[in-house]
Parts: structure tokens; sequence; C-alpha cells
């Protein structure tokens, strides 16, 4: 009968070069046998680099990463900079994962030099900003086929999801509008009393509304209450395979999901923000008339001399490019989070910050562009 031959123990041997050291990892990594441990190859060493390789490993489970795992973190404390490069693609995934499962409380990771920090970020950012410009492209193709054959467009879908951001979101804006408009009343009315002006008073409320506020903070409302639902609702449908599901199926997600919320936003967004404008006049028409003694009637008359149909305008462009970055910001972030609860979580987190980030850089263009252009 053949003799079958007995897997090799694991073995790990140590190469000093300069002053680097090249670890090589042999024989059959197991969790039931003995394997070598990092201080007793290490001893009393203590090279500014550190190289692993493992060629000569027949079988390997997680005994393997384990070991490799020490290595690095040897690495992270002393300082010294830990080459995985020579690692299979699969073992360097699994060991990420590991390692960030134990995150230790290191304040500043050494182990890598400033130069590869910024590198590493740099290709970060370009693969972030290479997965947005991706998106955004499957958004307006799938717009360009919704105008092609609308017939093959979900029109029930996008009433389901204009009434939940629009018609749903009524209470919240009609409150947070009613008191942006108070404030600013009172703000306005400590300095305006001192110099004889509180007919001004109307003006300030009319333009500071109509042209920024209502926009802004009714941008602010869904940011938090719809983008953040968009994106756990799809990174649930993500962690559950249903997109998976429909990719498989030979429906886009983009097409199915994505493009619904963008069009809903689109259109409630700026009616909206014009019903913020109304309800935000019309706090600091109660506030002018009860603290400043000035009639209704005078009020209008003189918001209607400063306020015109361009500055409507203004408002409502922003209103809905606001709403097209929390529409883009809520379901990227769901279609990239994690399969998992916590990856739902961060999600929603992350697409709020995405969209109230994106709306205060799109808000100081307009404020430049605007003023460029007189308007």
């Amino acid at each position: 009968m053949p003799v079958i031959p007995e897997a090799s123990a694991a073995r790990a041997s140590a190469t000093a070069a300069g002053d680097a050291l090249e670890v090589a990892l042999a024989g059959t990594w197991q969790i039931t046998e003995p394997r070598p441990s990092w201080a007793g190859l290490l001893g009393t060493q203590t090279p500014a680099r550190v190289r692993l390789r493992t060629d000569g490993v027949e079988k390997w489970d997680s005994a393997l990463l384990l070991f490799l795992f020490e290595v690095q973190q040897w690495c992270r404390g002393a300082g010294a900079y830990c080459d995985t490069e020579a690692l299979p693609e699969k073992i360097r995934t699994l060991l990420a994962q590991l390692a960030a499962s134990h995150e230790t409380s290191v304040p500043f990771d050494r182990s890598e030099n400033f130069f590869t920090s910024v590198g590493l970020a740099t290709q970060d950012t370009l693969v972030k900003a290479r997965e947005i410009s991706h998106f955004v492209g499957e958004c307006f193709l799938s717009t360009v086929r919704l105008v092609r054959s609308p017939r093959k467009f979900r029109w029930r879908d996008c009433l389901d999801e204009m009434q939940q951001c629009g018609a749903m979101a009524l209470p919240i804006v009609s409150l947070v509008s009613l008191l942006v408009g108070v404030t600013l009343a009172y703000t306005g009315a400590i300095v305006l009393r001192q110099y004889g002006g509180d007919i001004y008073i109307a003006d300030l409320i009319g333009l500071s509304m109509v042209r920024e506020m209502g926009a802004v903070m009714t941008g602010v409302v869904l940011a938090g209450r719809t983008g953040a639902a968009f994106a756990a609702t799809l990174g649930n449908m993500k962690a559950n395979e249903e997109i998976d599901a429909l990719e498989v199926l030979g429906i886009p997600a983009v097409q199915f999901l994505v493009l619904p919320r963008l069009l809903a936003l689109g259109v409630m967004m700026p009616l909206l923000a014009l019903y913020a404008n109304a309800l935000g006049i019309l706090g600091g028409l109660a506030v002018a008339y009860g603290l400043l003694s000035i009639p209704p009637t005078a009020f209008w008359v003189e918001m209607l001399t400063i306020v015109d149909l361009s500055d409507i305008t203004t408002g409502v462009i922003k209103a809905v490019a606001f709403g097209q970055i929390i529409g883009l910001a809520g379901c990227l972030r769901g279609l990239q989070a994690d399969r998992s609860a916590a990856g739902v979580g961060r999600a929603a987190t992350s697409a709020v910050v995405t969209a109230l980030l994106l709306m205060i850089v799109a808000d100081a263009i307009f404020a430049v562009v605007f003023n460029a252009l007189g308007i």
C-alpha cells in the first residue's frame, strides 16, 4: 500500500538584510498543531522593516492569520513597516478583516511613513471619486431612458416616494420654517429698532427666506429625514441580497430603485421650499406686528418692493439642486453599505453628512454665480 506522507509542521525562518527582516513561512499551519511564535522568532532583533512571505505554506487556517496578525501588531507598536505585498490577496483580505475587528487604541500608526500615507489617501480619494462619477453617469443614462420610454417607468413607486418625502414631511418643515422666520424677525428687530428702520424687517425676512433660508432649512430637514431613509432602505435591501436578485434578473438597480427617488425629491423639494418661504414670512409678519406694531398690509407692501420673481427663482433653483444632492447622497451610500446591520447604520449617517456637506458647497457656488450674473 502507498504510504501517505505526513503533513510537514509549521515553520518560520527570519533572515536579516540590513535594517529589514525577511520572514519566510512554510509547512502546514493548523490551529490544532504547534506553531512558531513571533516573539521567539524575533528574539532581540529590532528591524525597521518586516517582509512576510508564504511561498512554502502548504495548508493553512486561522493559525497562519493569527501569526501574521501578531507580526502586524508588533510592527504597529514598534514603528516598523510591515510589508505584506508578497502575501496572496486572499490572505491579505482576511488579515485586514481580522485587524479591523481587533482595533487597538494606538494613537498613531507609525508602520507607514508620511509619503505612503499620503499616497494611500490619494488613491482612496480617486477610487471614491470614480465610484461617484460612475453612479452619477448611471443616473444620467437612466434619466435619458426615462425620457425616451416613459411607459417603462414605475410611476406608482415614484408617487409613493413623493408622498413619503413630500406630504409626510409637511409637519416638520412647517415647524422649522415658522420658527426660522420668527427667529430672523427677532434678531433683525434688535438692530433695526436702534436706527428707526422697523419697516425694513419685511425686507430682511423676505429676502432671507426666499433666497436662502427656505431652501436651505428644507434641505437640512430632508437630508436628515429622507436622505437617511433612502440609505437605510437600500442598505437593508443590499444586506438581504434583494439588489443582487434584481441584477441577476437583468433589472438595473439604478433605474428600478434610485431614479423614482431622485424624481420624487426633484419634484417635491421646490414645492416644500416655496411652502417654507410662505411660513417663514408668516412667522416674521407675526413678530413684526406683535413686537414692532407694523400692520400686515404695510409689511406685505414693503416686502414686495424688494422681493421679485428673480429672488423666488434663485430659491427654487437651489431647492431643485439640493433635492438632487440629497437623493444622490442617500442612494449612493445605501448601495455602498456593508451587508450588515452596522453597515446600514453607517450608511445612513454617511448619507446625512455627505448631503449636508455638498449642500453647503453648492450653496456657496450658487452665491458666487448669482452674484456674478447680477441676480
